[in-house]
């Protein structure tokens, strides 16, 4: 039976002092067993596990979804290391981890579930396992381009770490992945995904004309209107263990200008500018909440509130919002005969608003300026995915060539 290794963040210090005490049973019995019987076959994969919790505690610490990534594929390589490799993940050689990239490629049926399971419950005290939890979720192309970069980076840092930590001194993972079959390299023009003027119109305008039937959609329009015309990533506009956005994060200098502070990926601070478009729809709903029309310095409210229970909204909480809002416009758009329209919507996602906003004020705004307001860490980062100057040019030189 597949058991998985790793629990949720919270109670990732739990098992942590379990394996150090050696009282696991008491609190997973299953994993204690299921770690008992692997151990009969690969004597260090209890050493394993316990390196592993220490590596996802140390990167988990950064945010939850970073924790998430890396238990997810960390998870399946070492349960493919002792079950089907039956070797230590610290014996694995190069030829080991090509195997697993096959394996990764096209795992076995007992290791696919059809849909996304919860891992353990807790049941009086005791965390029990799901039985239906698999470590691979079945779709029609499990090892996509973005699936497999995830796990070698997954693999790569955490072998790098195992060198730091003199766990081992051997990383055969950068070479396995130069050299995979299955990895595309790619030089092709890649366009981000965004909306269509029209399904932007769709999907801002029927939230704004249903706010007077339904008031509680002001929070669904008040999230739209950050994410696209801010830049903002959802984690950006969520609450999070190290940072709670709230509307003193909201300022004003000393000539009049608003700007909203963030904290982006890596934990670094920016500060976004707010146009005065954007303030008019922030007043709009402040006023909803029965808050003044600006912010003041002191206020701790939440950046986007909940309607019930107090707090901010975590990502998960946030992108309902937004897929909400997506829905209402989908079916506006049947109904008005945009079939294409709609269909394609079906597909988008809340990220794609941070790029529909950028690519459509890439066309007026400074590149250094829309670059900050991003987050960008390097001015050509937003050149490639929004400008693509090099692209445009060499389209205009290659246009009048004759055959």
């Amino acid at each position: 039976m597949l058991v998985a290794l790793v629990d949720t963040l919270k109670q990732l210090r739990y098992q942590i002092a379990h394996l150090e005490d050696d009282t696991l049973a008491t609190e997973y019995p299953e994993l204690d067993n299921f770690i008992h019987q692997v151990g009969l076959t690969v004597a260090e994969s209890r050493k394993d596990l316990t390196f592993l919790y220490q590596f996802l505690y140390v990167y988990g610490r950064k945010s939850e979804a970073t924790f998430n990534r890396f238990r997810n594929e960390l998870e399946r390589f070492c349960l493919w290391a002792w079950l089907i490799a039956e070797k230590s993940v610290f014996d694995l050689k190069r030829d080991d981890i090509e195997a697993y990239v096959d394996f990764m490629v096209e795992p076995d049926s007992a290791w696919l579930s059809n849909s996304v399971q919860w891992r353990y419950k807790d049941e009086q005290g005791i965390r029990r396992l799901n039985t239906n939890w698999r470590p691979f979720i079945n779709r029609e192309n499990i090892a996509s381009q973005q699936t497999l970069a995830a796990m070698f980076t997954a693999l790569n840092v955490f072998y790098k770490f195992a060198i730091l930590e003199e766990k081992t001194f051997a990383n055969f993972v950068p070479v396995v992945k130069k050299n995979s079959p299955y990895l595309v390299v790619q030089s092709q023009i890649k366009i981000p995904d965004t909306l269509s003027d029209i399904q932007w119109e769709y999907v801002f305008g029927v939230t704004r004309d249903l706010c007077e039937q339904q008031p509680d959609l002001e929070r669904n329009l008040f999230t739209l209107a950050c994410l696209k015309g801010l830049y903002l990533r959802i984690s950006e506009l969520s609450e999070r263990p190290q940072w709670s956005p709230v509307m003193s994060h909201f300022w004003q200098d000393n000539d009049g200008f608003w700007f909203l502070r963030i904290m982006g990926k890596g934990n670094k601070l920016r500060d976004v500018t707010l146009s005065e478009d954007f303030i008019t729809y922030l007043k709009r709903y402040r006023l909803y909440r029965g808050l003044p029309a600006l912010p003041r310095v002191d206020e701790a409210e939440p950046l986007v509130h909940k309607i019930r229970g107090k707090g901010g909204m975590t990502v998960r909480q946030i992108r309902r919002l937004v897929q909400q809002s997506f829905d209402l416009a989908k079916q506006s758009l049947l109904d008005d005969g945009f079939k294409d329209d709609a269909e394609q919507l079906e597909a988008a996602t809340a990220h794609w608003l941070r790029h529909t906003g950028a690519t459509h004020d890439a066309q007026t705004r400074p590149l250094k300026h829309l670059s900050e307001d991003l987050g960008h860490a390097k001015i050509a980062t937003t050149d490639q995915i929004y400008i693509q100057t090099n692209i445009k040019e060499r389209a205009k030189s290659g246009i009048k060539r004759k055959i």
